[in-house]
């Protein structure tokens, strides 16, 4: 019968260590991104890198009062926090009910507490609505990447693993 040795042993255990912890180094979420992909098929048309903090918003024109809307996010986490909305005149779908600024004509909702925390968020980009989504100051014209697509936007952990794959 074979005997192990004492420094064969200990080279193993010291291997298997080794492996067990590069295997949990290239699996533990590393980046975040902010993914938007297709409602139906779940096809990805943008992966933008985000932090938590990092800015993540839509603006568009609103569909029955022609103005501009401006809803902006932060990154908590995997959660977006509506942080501030930003519309020029009260229409369906506008806060009717809480305080607003009046800055330089446009109404901007800012509250103390974040309005409401997502963990997924839908948007259906419009020609006419001209919907563009700016991640941290970096604009994407949302109709032409989806080509007008209902997209779910969402934070995804992605460890070392699935970004080199």
């Amino acid at each position: 019968m074979g005997r192990f040795s004492r420094p064969n042993v200990r080279a193993a255990v010291l291997l298997a260590a080794v492996v067990a912890l590069v295997a949990l180094a290239a699996t533990a979420p590393v980046e975040a991104v902010l993914v938007v992909e297709d409602v139906e098929t779940g096809e990805r048309y943008l992966t933008a890198p985000v932090n938590d903090g990092s800015t993540v918003a839509l603006e568009y024109t609103h569909s029955v009062e022609k103005s501009r809307v401006y809803d902006e996010y932060r990154v908590d986490g995997t959660t977006l926090v509506n942080t501030r909305m930003e519309f020029e005149s009260y229409g369906w779908g506008l806060p009717a009910r809480v305080d607003v600024t009046n800055v330089n004509g446009t109404l901007v909702y800012d509250p103390e507490e974040p309005i409401t925390e997502l963990e997924t968020l839908s948007v259906s980009p419009g020609r006419i609505a001209d919907h563009t989504l700016i991640v941290d100051g970096r604009r994407h014209d949302l109709v032409a990447v989806t080509r007008g697509n209902d997209v779910r936007l969402h934070i995804e952990r992605r460890s070392l693993l699935e970004m080199i794959s």
